[in-house]
């Protein structure tokens, strides 16, 4: 039962980064003709809203990250989405580890920045106080969160690691069958 629940979680977590990457992440990338005003009008709201510049003027090594996020990450979000709506797909295992290892690493830094860089006032004003910084966070902190959730379930669950002893059959015994 509990396994289940955290793959709902999975799921929604990653069927709702489909259109949070194409519509408002990949606007740092992709020329600004490639949007339509309203999207471009949310992720100003966002960012004056929330105090999130590195949105509207990435940092490079930001943009780095948000290219890992199109090129590896978005490919990944519908079988993720397929596989933890299914349940039980043991095959997505060894990349939810890839996954969650990668965003794990790369929140590190963005959380760090977060709290300790102090930001210009102009032209897209960040974070100046402590409850600024913190409500950012709190905008980034499930995208650490839920990997690290989603790695240790994949490392010591027995529905997913093929190694467990409580889980179904082992590897070593598949191998004398």
């Amino acid at each position: 039962m509990a396994i289940r629940l955290l793959e709902i979680i999975f799921f929604f977590y990653f069927a709702s980064h489909i259109p949070i990457t194409l519509f408002i992440d990949l606007q740092a990338l992709l020329p600004g003709h490639v949007y339509p005003q309203p999207l471009k009008d949310l992720l100003k709201w966002y960012a004056e809203e929330f105090k999130d510049p590195m949105m509207l003027d990435p940092p490079e090594w930001f943009k780095s990250f948000i290219f890992c996020e199109a090129l590896l990450q978005t490919p990944f979000f519908p079988v993720a989405s397929y596989a933890f709506l299914k349940g039980g797909c043991k095959w997505i295992r060894t990349p939810a580890i890839v996954y969650s290892t990668h965003v794990a690493t790369t929140l590190i830094p963005i959380l760090a920045h977060i709290l300790f860089y102090q930001f210009p006032m102009k032209p897209h004003p960040g974070p100046q106080t402590l409850q600024e910084r913190w409500l950012l966070v709190s905008i980034y902190a499930p995208y650490l969160l839920v990997p690290v959730l989603l790695l240790l379930t994949m490392l010591l669950s027995s529905t997913y690691n093929p190694t467990s002893k409580s889980g179904n059959t082992s590897v070593k015994a598949k191998k004398k069958n």
